[in-house]
This record gives C-alpha cells, structure tokens and sequence, in this order.
C-alpha cells in the first residue's frame, strides 16, 4: 500500500479508533511510552520560550509535554485526523494550556509553517504510517531554526532474532485480538504490525536522517530495540546555504 491510497486508509483507521486510542497505546507498549516519552525530553532538553511543531501528534500526549517544558514558548499540534485532535484539545483544556498550544488539521507531508520557526519539530509513533518517510523528515527539517532539532520516538525492530519473533508474535498475533476484544476493532490493530514491518530498523533510520542532511545525529534503541529516539540537527549555516552561500549585499 503506497502513497494517497495508504494515507487514506491510515487517516480512516485513525478517526475511527481516536476515542480508544489512548488505552490501546498502554496495552500496545505495556505503557512504556510514557517512560520512553520522557527519556526523549530529557534528551531535548527543551528551555522555556523554545517553540515546537509535534507533526502527527494524535491525541497530544507529546504536545502537552513540549508546551509544559518550555511554559511561554508557543507549541503546535498537527495531525491529519480530527478524532484524534479533539481527543487531544480535551486534555489541553483541562490543563489550561489552550493559550500555549494551538492544534492545527493538516498534512505531514506539507507541513503549514514557514521555513526556519521551530526550536524543535517531534513526530510520535507515527513515522511509519506516513506514505513518504523522508518526505516527513524533509518537512521538519525545513521548519526547525539553524541549530534545531528534529526528533522522531518510534517502534522499532529489537536486534536480537529470538526477541524479534517474539515481538513479531506478539504483535501480528496477540495485539488485533486485544483490540477486538477490547475495543471492537481487530482490522485496525491488524494494520499497525503490518505498518512496523515494511519501517526501517533504527540503525536504517538513523542513516536516513544523516542523508537528509541532519548533523549529530542520534540513535537510543530502547527496551532491546522495541523503540527507538533519533534525533538530528539541522546544520546552522543552512541559511547561508540556502541563499546561495553569498552574504553580501
């Protein structure tokens, strides 16, 4: 399944589990994307004033942690699925974080910000669904400053074969039936393993940031390779190269 066809089908997949999405994520990751979440902004080190885009970002999890750790600095959520957005604007509510944070429908692939606006661009569990990877990582690339950072937490391929069929069982075997028996949508759940087996491992990944032109970048597999963090930094005489390299007037 390639390019509009797939975001089609994932954007439909989306809407529909947007209201169970939350609990399903806890039983997909035993939790763990919690734990895994904060490892990401310890690595950030996000400072109060930065500004943020987290692209593909659900029901805001990440979002809300970006706004709370830089406290003034201005964050968007982006996510193509409106489910999944006011699933998302909920919590922000509650949380009286509705002046920090502004949620925005919109495309990964073609991300609505002007060039050089973001300290930090993050995308959450959601790489592998986009139809074009490096199309994505182009995208963030271009929004963040000179300097900043593009961040992907993603599933990822343990290294270890025993563990990998193990996974694998676990996910194209155990995981659909959990989301029939638990929220009456085994189709849905079928698709996210089948989503993680075409994904690059994290070692893959990792080049693939490097050949978008990211610098310093850098990998963290975590639990065994379950997960991975990439982070990579857009270079910060980018401005000069864009231009054409000449800084006279």
């Amino acid at each position: 399944m390639q390019g509009e066809q797939k975001e089609q089908f994932v954007h439909s997949v989306f809407e529909s589990i947007a209201n169970h999405y939350d609990v399903m994520n806890d039983v997909l990751s035993f939790r763990r994307h919690v734990a895994w979440r904060k490892f990401a902004m310890k690595q950030m080190n996000v400072q109060p004033g930065d500004h943020a885009i987290d692209v593909c970002c659900g029901t805001c999890d990440w979002t809300i942690s970006l706004a709370q750790a830089s406290t003034d600095g201005a964050v968007v959520g982006l996510d193509f699925s409106q489910n999944m957005l006011d699933v998302g604007q909920v919590k922000i509510n509650q949380l009286n974080l509705k002046e920090t944070v502004l949620l925005v429908n919109g495309n990964a692939m073609k991300l609505p910000a002007d060039d050089h606006s973001f300290e930090f661009a993050t995308i959450g569990f959601a790489l592998r669904n986009v139809p074009d990877i490096r199309q994505v990582i182009r995208e963030m690339k271009r929004v963040v400053k000179p300097g900043g950072w593009v961040v992907s937490l993603e599933l990822s391929k343990p290294a270890s074969t025993w563990f990998r069929k193990l996974y694998y069982f676990y996910f194209q075997k155990v995981l659909p039936l959990l989301g029939k028996w638990l929220v009456k949508s085994y189709e849905q759940y079928r698709w996210l393993p089948e989503s993680l087996i075409a994904f690059p491992d994290y070692k893959e990944l990792g080049k693939w940031f490097e050949e978008e032109g990211l610098e310093n970048v850098r990998v963290f597999p975590l639990n065994f390779g379950i997960a991975a963090l990439h982070m990579g930094q857009k270079p910060i005489d980018i401005q000069t190269e864009e231009s054409g390299g000449n800084t006279n007037a």
